[in-house]
């Protein structure tokens, strides 16, 4: 088992016609490792402990966009598997290659106001030390870390999220950014940490002496950031634009606004496209309270019966509890396939009729954006094949 990587010959470096495999942890239904996928990845172990999310995610990868995917390698705890288990079950007896990745975004409600903010010591918190541990001891070329932002917004969880930090540098070179999923094409307000990571013995042979001096030039404090993070295609959409305020009330027909990108509209992407008729595009729950019919459009502060506006981005999709949004113009909450494609997911994503209707809510709510994954993951595979434009990304 070459646990070092030392396996030269599986090296994807300088090799854009080999896909770069990853190891995914807390792989839920994929939608990290779909934007990953799309951009040359390939997944040769997937993570995931509940047996709801695990079906799902193989149902999912075992339809049209499979490709390049890898069905639940594993569902037991992290907490229950070894490195070298982990490995032998990844790459077989041929051992690790030379240049693989880790990635994966722990739970993170104790790190939100919804797990109360209960950080590093909740029922879930600590599975963010377990995952710094396996990496650590997994030695990979490259790990994305992806979590709230909370848990680096917040003082109490900052000083956590430093701790993992100052640990993965003695091994490796790290940065990290709040990305906002709005920011890149996303129609919804959606803030994400990712803390991305290349082994020091890893980058001293491979990387190109641009990226070299910009590693140096960021350690040594003279910039901030030495990854060249996705450039936005709407930089700071959220106070850019003049989005609309709510309508008097339910049933008015907002004017169409004019100077607002239309990507980022909830109404482009739901309302008019026969979305009723792809998977998915017909579950949704039942409509019982006559709030449905009282809720104004674009009234979406409250803690429930928020409704979207069709004119402007979605607040972030994270649903729980039977809480989803409510649908712009018509009386009911959003369908799954409505959420998922507020979440960026291809049409040919599919969830299994057979999931509780709740269940299929959580884990579309539970992913990254596949669009936001997919810029990290252009970004990332740019630097590991040498291809990085470091210079006008800073």
């Amino acid at each position: 088992m070459a646990i070092d990587g030392k396996r030269e010959s599986c090296s994807t470096v300088g090799d854009s016609r080999r896909p770069i495999p990853f190891l995914s942890f807390f792989t839920g239904a994929g939608l990290l490792d779909l934007g990953f996928i799309q951009q040359g990845f390939t997944a040769a172990w997937a993570n995931e402990c509940s047996e709801v999310f695990a079906d799902a995610h193989d149902f999912a990868f075992s339809q049209r966009i499979g490709h390049g995917s890898c069905s639940i390698t594993s569902r037991r705890s992290i907490t229950d598997t070894s490195p070298r288990a982990i490995l032998a079950e990844a790459f077989g007896q041929l051992g690790s290659p030379s240049t693989f990745g880790v990635i994966g975004g722990p739970p993170c409600p104790d790190f939100s106001v919804m797990g109360q903010h209960k950080g590093e010591n909740g029922k879930n918190g600590h599975l963010s030390q377990v995952y710094v541990n396996r990496i650590l001891a997994l030695r990979p070329a490259f790990f994305v870390f992806e979590n709230v932002a909370g848990l680096v917004r917040i003082a109490r969880h900052r000083a956590f999220f430093d701790r993992l930090k100052a640990q993965l540098s003695e091994d490796y070179h790290v940065d990290w950014a709040v990305l906002n999923a709005l920011d890149y094409g996303v129609p919804q307000d959606r803030r994400r940490l990712f803390l991305i990571g290349l082994r020091r013995s890893w980058a001293c042979v491979q990387l190109h002496d641009s990226l070299h001096a910009s590693i140096r030039a960021a350690e040594a404090g003279e910039r901030k950031h030495w990854f060249p993070w996705p450039t936005p295609a709407y930089p700071n959409a959220v106070h850019a634009y003049a989005w609309p305020d709510e309508v008097p009330h339910y049933g008015a027909e907002p004017p169409a606004p004019k100077g607002l990108p239309e990507e980022l509209m909830v109404g482009t992407h739901i309302l008019s496209r026969g979305l009723e008729l792809l998977p998915n595009g017909q579950d949704c729950f039942r409509p019982y309270s006559k709030r449905f019919l009282e809720v104004p459009e674009g009234q979406d502060c409250n803690k429930s019966f928020k409704r979207l506006h069709r004119w402007r981005y979605s607040p972030t999709v994270a649903y729980g509890n039977n809480e989803v949004h409510l649908h712009p113009t018509e009386p009911r909450r959003l369908t799954v396939r409505e959420a998922m494609v507020l979440q960026s997911l291809p049409n040919e994503y599919e969830l299994p009729d057979d999931m509780p209707l709740c269940h299929k809510f959580k884990t579309v709510g539970n992913g990254v954006p596949v669009k936001l994954a997919r810029s990290v993951a252009d970004s990332l595979g740019k630097v590991l094949r040498g291809a990085s434009d470091d210079e006008d990304r800073v």
